[in-house]
């Protein structure tokens, strides 16, 4: 092993020498963040090598030191709402700081928002999925708008008619900020309001009340609890008709460009994902039309929830190996005690066991990517499999990212602990994806749901993991455990997230073992499934290949 560093010293123009500069690491800039053999061979075994030139180009920008500006400058520069117009006209818009435009229009133009439903090639979900996964490298919180604009593509599909109408915006590859008439805009974004104060998860006790109207349109009276990116053109929004909690889609302006009542009563300070608006909008009057049957509002709405659930794992494993990368560059530059911090036997341990979170992190995520992409093509048995494993891997990963990225802050010391160094941003953004779509526990719980109303996704499940039968006897035994606690259902509900955690680290390791360098299957089956390992980062035991392990960390410097 070699180790890159570099110790020069630069003086300012002072002659005092108290402000000599040595040992510091220089940015992570000028590099191509694709450049990921975890990702890169995901995207060819998912079906998408045919994206690889266009993700090195994503990758490219990402890494470059002008992307990584407009995602500081787009957090210092929250969202600002604007109630009135100076001559006290209700006008309910939130003004952005340009690099937020910046940073959305080179994701829409990417096609990281809705585009992947209009193209017909194989593997163009999963293209779109390592786009979001490069990509949101540079600042997470623009992601959202992104990703409900995808999401609500498949759901708005329960009402045909409009579906013409507003999907070719929806797939639109141009960034039109705004509002405007939506069936003359070139490009749209779309939003979901779901949660209420008094209900959160629980949205059959939603309040919002439908009230059907003459020409076919209903209007609805009401107030949502959270409801991001309030600037978006569209929103799926549930509310109580006579026949029950249904699903509508309220447009912020009217077809004919008529202004939509959408009164943001107030923006929410959040904990982080500061250059995304997250808002309280109340109904009064409002337009909107049915999507689906009435009283079906979950499940009509439930299609667009599974695509932002994935998108959630999604973005946690990008945070993760964003850390990553930001942990290994540091200790490959910066020296202690006569030695890069890098080649120190203890750092090493820690480095490797964060790389083998993130490695087994992505390969799940895009592998649920290549699920959902085969789904939709028809494949019955991905459909199955994509049913639990995406609650599996939004419960697992979303978890794992908060631990993981504050070990890999703590490899900066005090540097990782200062706004500039951007790991403060991704330690307040890990706990988001946790809660964004359902907690925890609404993603254990719906892996129960599926176990006992969708028998052939354990079956799914089974052969998915089959696949590395026999091939460890480590991982044999870890799913032959799993499996043995779903024959006692008295307290299954009691142990959801043992059992949801024992069946994450058991596919994970079997796609690790199919995919990944036998030092890597090995260190991670050793260590998370065979109980040679601490309750912190950093313990893997002796005998470990680290080198391999830590080699195929992405970010380096040309």
């Amino acid at each position: 092993m070699s180790t890159v560093f570099s110790r020069e010293t630069t003086s300012p123009a002072t002659d005092s020498a108290t402000h000599e500069v040595t040992n510091q690491v220089p940015p992570l800039v000028g590099h191509d963040v694709a450049q990921d053999p975890v990702v890169l061979g995901a995207l060819k075994r998912e079906g998408a090598g045919w994206h690889a030139e266009e993700l090195h180009r994503i990758g490219r920008l990402a890494g470059s030191e002008e992307a990584q500006r407009w995602g500081f400058e787009a957090n210092d520069h929250p969202p600002v709402l604007q109630t009135h117009d100076r001559y006290g006209h209700r006008i309910d818009e939130v003004e952005f700081h340009p690099s937020y435009h910046r940073l959305m229009d080179v994701a829409v133009s990417a096609g990281l928002a809705g585009a992947a439903w209009s193209d017909p090639r194989p593997g163009a979900h999963v293209a779109r999925a390592a786009g979001i996964s490069v990509w949101s490298a540079v600042e997470q919180g623009h992601t959202c708008p992104i990703s409900m604009t995808y999401a609500v593509v498949p759901a708005l599909r329960a009402a045909p008619e409009l579906s013409a109408l507003y999907e070719p915006g929806l797939t639109s590859r141009s960034y039109s900020p705004g509002l405007s008439d939506p069936l003359r805009k070139p490009g749209l974004l779309a939003g979901m309001g779901m949660t209420e104060k008094q209900g959160g998860s629980d949205v059959r006790s939603n309040s919002t009340v439908a009230t059907a109207q003459a020409d076919g349109t209903w209007t609805l009276r009401g107030h949502k609890w959270f409801t991001s990116a309030p600037m978006n053109d569209l929103f799926l929004v549930l509310a109580q008709a006579p026949g029950g909690l249904s699903c509508f889609l309220v447009p912020r302006v009217l077809p004919g460009g008529e202004r939509n009542v959408f009164r943001i009563q107030r923006l929410k300070e959040k904990l982080g994902n500061r250059s995304n608006a997250s808002s309280e909008p109340e109904f009064d009057g409002t337009v909107a039309w049915l999507v689906g049957e009435e009283g079906r509002g979950v499940r009509t709405i439930i299609e667009m929830v599974t695509m932002t659930r994935l998108d959630s794992a999604l973005g946690s494993a990008a945070g993760m190996r964003t850390a990553l990368m930001q942990a290994v560059h540091h200790t490959r530059y910066r020296w202690a005690f006569g030695s890069a911090l890098i080649d120190k036997p203890l750092m090493r341990n820690v480095l490797a066991d964060l790389a083998l979170e993130s490695e087994a992190a992505t390969t799940l995520t895009l592998r649920l990517a290549g699920a959902v992409d085969r789904s939709l093509r028809g494949d019955v048995n991905e459909q199955a499999f994509a049913r639990i494993a995406v609650a599996l891997g939004k419960y697992w990963v979303c978890k794992r990212q908060p631990a993981m990225v504050a070990e890999a802050l703590e490899c900066l010391g005090g540097n990782g602990y200062a706004e500039e160094s951007g790991m403060p941003r991704l330690y307040r953004e890990a706990p988001l994806n946790g809660i964004w779509e359902g907690s925890g526990n609404v993603n254990a719980l719906d892996v129960l749901r599926a176990l006992a109303s969708s028998p052939q996704s354990l079956d799914a499940l089974a052969a998915e993991i089959g696949g590395a039968s026999g091939a460890d006897s480590r991982l044999d035994a870890a799913w032959a455990s799993a499996l043995r606690s779903l024959e006692d259902p008295a307290e299954v509900e009691y142990r959801a997230r043992r059992l949801v955690e024992q069946l994450a680290l058991v596919l994970q390791g079997s796609l690790l073992l199919r995919h990944a360098p036998a030092a890597v299957a090995d260190a991670f089956i050793g260590s998370r499934l065979a109980g040679n390992h601490g309750l912190a980062f950093g313990t893997l035991p002796t005998g470990v290949d680290l080198d391999v392990i830590i080699d195929r960390t992405p970010g380096r410097l040309p």
